[in-house]
């Protein structure tokens, strides 16, 4: 791990800019690298290239797999959000093989899945982001922010028991922190709440095409319930402290909106499935994704321009640009028509080909494993990311106005969300407003922790759902199914961090394509092949930088907010290359800060 004051070598000046490098971001999983300009008469960022330096290659070694076997291999692709990728790659499959999962099933794989949103967010929100705005952080960048934090009275402070902005920030302090060390037990509540339903974190052992293998009784419901409640209670403190602490950025830093800003281009596929709608049939996925319980949609300057996963699906491209791999414009076409009778692009997963062609980096040219996908509106290649993955859900889910099961609505305008009375906390509601200040860094990391309090609330449901079921005696989780020699899938659904998909070609029993395309890709791309930047390089170059440090002892706090606003998890989009068998030696290490930068 790297300090965050730039190493020596990752420091250069040419023409007034200064050249300054994080290579790795820390707090953060995978290999990704930040390489900027600063203007800092300007202080501003002119420059931004977003890098990362490993190849994997799952979707070179899945072919010639057993189809069945799909959901346990690409769950190893990270582990972090593991089972996000099992279950994209199960209804997939389901497609593929036109099978339909018990209602019950289907409700476990929901309560699982709501589950992790639970744990990733929470243990990324209070104990790696909330690094970068605890009271050892902000006395290192901003001294004169904290000054006025320990004098600005929390407005909320009934709530989540804290007086001042200042005190917020002291528990936000790594190790020693009361909500840090708080948040660190809650985690383990809401792990044990995905086992009860999965079998295993990170990657499920009994998450199965067809269903589930997870015994549907009474005891199981309410282990998981007496777990979600106390969730639930914690997040009642939770929004409101976040909102505190984010409102106070806005008012004590003027133009702190524009720190990591970027045209609002935001996509959503979607995420727990109505089991009584869902059918995962390719004719009908129109319907059934709009049923979901989040919302799919693809947002475009604030405007949702489509909730159709098969205008979704359809709209997908990747393309190279930057990134170290030949084109495949004269191999193969798998998919040329969809189900519906639609063509499908030579630029879709369904009929990409990965050629990796490793080079020395260079950053006119190519400098990143990291492919680029863009979602193709009829006229232009748009650069889509996931808003961190609650941005974009929330936005889509409520602009659609298609969701209200009582616990949550979409209004058009916001998201609502009922929480009931806890043991020492009654009713409360929650309201996620879109934006006035559109999608920027401090916007990406509010909505993180509004979607905790959405996942809780929509396990309710799906827990009342459940045990409905099993009062009824449906206890069934699974159904069979038969591998056709021939058949394609996809499947929707959102990481923890945003978008994903799983695209699958079946030939002779075996898999002859497959491509995974989780939110890192979206996110961490480099330029493409039409210059277009990606959403990292996007949101930090033209930013400003509000730091007090001279250039001499800058940590670029702004900077590191802004990448992990998007919650970066590199293994999803990046992948290892062996090469000749080099060995590299390391002669040094650098030095650690006290915050673990």
């Amino acid at each position: 791990m790297t300090t965050i004051i730039p190493d020596p070598s990752h420091k250069t000046e040419t023409d007034g800019l200064v050249e300054m490098a994080w290579d790795p971001i820390t707090r953060i999983v995978g290999s990704l690298g930040i390489y900027t300009k600063i203007d800092f008469k300007q202080k501003e960022v002119v420059e931004c290239h977003s890098t990362s330096s490993i190849f994997r290659g799952y979707s070179i070694f899945m072919k010639g797999k057993d189809p069945r076997d799909a959901h346990f291999i690409t769950s190893r692709i990270c582990g972090i959000c593991g089972d996000n990728h099992a279950t994209c790659s199960c209804y997939c499959q389901n497609m593929a093989y036109g099978v339909q999962p018990p209602h019950i099933g289907e409700w476990i794989v929901n309560l699982g899945e709501a589950a992790e949103y639970m744990f990733d967010h929470n243990i990324f929100q209070e104990n790696l982001v909330g690094v970068d705005f605890c009271e050892k952080m902000v006395s290192e960048t901003n001294p004169g922010v904290l000054a006025q934090a320990e004098n600005t009275p929390a407005p909320h402070a009934g709530d989540h028991g804290y007086r001042t902005i200042a005190d917020i920030m002291r528990s936000l302090n790594p190790f020693t922190g009361e909500f840090y060390r708080e948040a660190l037990q809650v985690s383990r509540w809401t792990r044990e709440m995905f086992c009860l339903m999965e079998g295993r974190h990170v990657h499920p052992s009994t998450l199965y095409p067809g269903g589930v293998g997870t015994s549907a009784t009474v005891q199981l419901m309410t282990d998981y319930v007496s777990r979600l409640m106390r969730y639930v209670e914690f997040m009642k403190k939770v929004v409101p402290m976040h909102d505190d602490l984010f409102d106070f950025f806005y008012e004590a830093i003027p133009g702190y909106e524009n720190v990591g800003l970027r045209r609002t281009l935001l996509g959503c596929w979607g995420s727990f499935q109505d089991p009584a709608v869902c059918n995962f049939e390719y004719k009908d996925m129109e319907n059934w994704g709009r049923s979901m319980f989040v919302t799919p949609g693809v947002i475009v300057d604030g405007k949702l321009v489509t909730t159709s996963l098969v205008d979704i699906n359809l709209g997908i491209r990747i393309l190279l640009g930057s990134s170290y791999y030949d084109d495949w414009t004269d191999q193969e076409m798998f998919v040329e028509k969809d189900p519906l009778g639609n063509t499908v692009d030579r630029r879709h997963p369904w009929n990409q080909h990965t050629n990796p062609h490793p080079q020395k980096r260079d950053m006119d040219e190519k400098y990143s494993w990291v492919m680029s996908p863009r979602w193709y509106d009829g006229k232009d290649y748009l650069a889509l990311d996931t808003g961190g993955g609650p941005l974009a859900r929330l936005w889509s889910t409520a602009l659609a106005q298609l969701v209200d099961i009582g616990y949550v609505q979409s209004t058009g305008h916001s998201v609502k969300i009922n929480l009931p009375k806890t043991a020492l906390k009654g009713p409360v509601e929650l309201e996620w407003n879109i934006p006035r200040h559109g999608s920027n860094t401090l916007e990406r990391n509010r909505a993180r922790t509004y979607f905790q309090a959405y996942a809780a609330a929509c396990a309710l449901h799906f827990a009342e759902k459940a045990l409905a079921e099993i009062r009824a005696g449906h206890t069934k989780t699974w159904e069979k199914f038969d591998v056709p020699d021939e058949g394609i899938g996809c499947g929707f659904t959102e990481a923890v961090r945003g978008v994903l998909s799983h695209h699958m070609v079946i030939r002779d029993g075996k898999i002859a394509n497959y491509h995974p395309y989780p939110p890192t890709p979206w996110n961490a791309n480099p330029r493409d092949s039409y210059g277009t930047p990606g959403p990292y390089e996007d949101a930090v170059q033209k930013s400003p930088i509000f730091e007090e440090n001279d250039r001499d002892h800058f940590k670029g706090i702004d900077i590191m907010r802004t990448v992990r606003s998007f919650d970066p998890c590199l293994p999803c989009g990046v992948h290892m290359y062996l090469g000749e068998g080099k060995t590299l030696e390391k002669l040094h290490s650098p030095t650690q800060s006290v915050t673990g930068e």
